[in-house]
């Protein structure tokens, strides 16, 4: 049995669960193929560590993964809970990656001063602190292959859509800044770029919710524009199995550097409007949607951007071998409106103030109080 390392440094944290190896294999062959995944505490990119470790399991280059688990993470919500269970081979080393004092020699104590040819950075957001610590230990293991999980938010759209990798980046953003400092290091650096993810053991749930949670108490879905935007939505199994594509392919990974992140099946929003609607066994024709004018009155809650904001995975599939995403949003919508209503959504309290000024400027006064005064009052 294989354990996760003590730290030497307990304001670092330490030692979090064992994980078994299988036999046979000697410490240096682990060494020598070991898999390292920097995962933050949760949000948009919290199920990606989990589905990532799930499948670098499977790839024979990979003899052995540890998850670097920042330490602020609720063990007792998804994917976290289930490390246990459905990652009995991977060793978990807890961590504060919030740290802005965390050194490369404090993540060395953390890991048992094991060093690691192949890492996943899923947690820094910029070349401060632990993500400094991360990118310097990186270079001290000459990593042959430092894939970093950065965001296509950061793109300033020129009206060229999807977005390629050659969009301008506000220069300014965490990751760009990141990026730069891994490159300024030499490291085999390869960044991809998601938007939007949701799966079965996400634990941010707003952007499919936003639908669903007007959709059951037969609300109108105020959606700016005229809901021909297109958005892209990928599951996280899909997103992990593009985080693995280098593995393909180690110096065409390399050369290219970055690449967008998301599947290849694009739909707008009032599709997405309409998929959620059967989802909920609701007839489409009954969906209220609203349009509206974003420019004047605002996103209010709506989860995406008052226009397009998209990217393909064109680089990555001509240049990794990427086969495209095997899920399909319609029909992964059965199984997240499950887990929706498991959740209580159906009963749950929404924030529809926003909402109703929305209607009420286009439908007047009087029809937003009688849609949305029942809801605001139990509120």
């Amino acid at each position: 049995v294989l354990l996760a390392a003590t730290s030497t440094c307990s304001a670092f944290m330490g030692y979090q669960r064992p994980a078994a190896v299988a036999s046979g294999r000697s410490s240096t062959t682990l060494s020598m193929s070991a898999a390292l995944i920097v995962q933050n505490k949760g949000g948009g990119h919290g199920e990606l560590g989990y589905q990532l470790a799930k499948t670098l399991q499977s790839n024979p280059k990979i003899t052995s993964i540890t998850i670097l688990q920042d330490a602020k993470c609720k063990y007792d919500q998804e994917p976290f809970k289930s490390y246990a269970t459905d990652l009995p081979n991977v060793r978990v080393v807890n961590a504060d990656l919030t740290s802005e004092t965390m050194t490369a020699a404090d993540v060395q104590n953390l890991l048992g001063q094991q060093s690691f040819p192949y890492v996943w950075d899923n947690a820094s957001k910029g070349p401060v602190g632990a993500g400094k610590a991360i990118a310097d230990c990186a270079r001290a293991w000459n990593t042959q292959l430092f894939v970093y999980v950065s965001s296509a938010g950061m793109y300033k759209p020129t009206g060229v859509f999807p977005m390629p990798e050659t969009t301008p980046v506000k220069d300014s953003a965490g990751q760009f800044l990141y990026e730069n400092y891994c490159v300024s290091l030499g490291l085999p650096l390869v960044s991809f770029r998601p938007q939007y993810i949701y799966g079965d053991k996400s634990n941010k749930h707003d952007y499919i919710d936003w639908y669903f949670d007007r959709l059951v108490k037969q609300l109108p879905l105020p959606i700016p524009g005229d809901g021909t935007q297109k958005v892209s939505l990928t599951n996280s199994e899909d997103v992990a199995s593009l985080l693995a594509a280098p593995l393909n392919n180690e110096p065409a990974a390399i050369q290219q550097r970055f690449f967008n992140c998301g599947t290849d099946q694009l739909f707008s929003y009032d599709e997405v409007a309409l998929m959620c609607a059967e989802a909920a066994f609701i007839n489409p024709i009954y969906a209220k949607i609203e349009h509206y004018d974003g420019d004047a009155l605002g996103k209010a809650k709506f989860p995406f951007r008052l226009t397009d904001f998209y990217v393909a995975p064109d680089t990555a599939k001509y240049t990794l071998g990427w086969p495209g995403a095997k899920h399909n949003l319609k029909e992964d919508l059965k199984s997240y409106y499950q887990n929706f209503l498991a959740r209580g959504g159906s009963s749950r309290k929404v924030a529809l103030e926003a909402d109703r000024e929305i209607v009420a400027q286009t439908k007047g006064p009087q029809e937003a109080a009688n849609v949305y005064d029942k809801y605001l009052v139990e509120a």
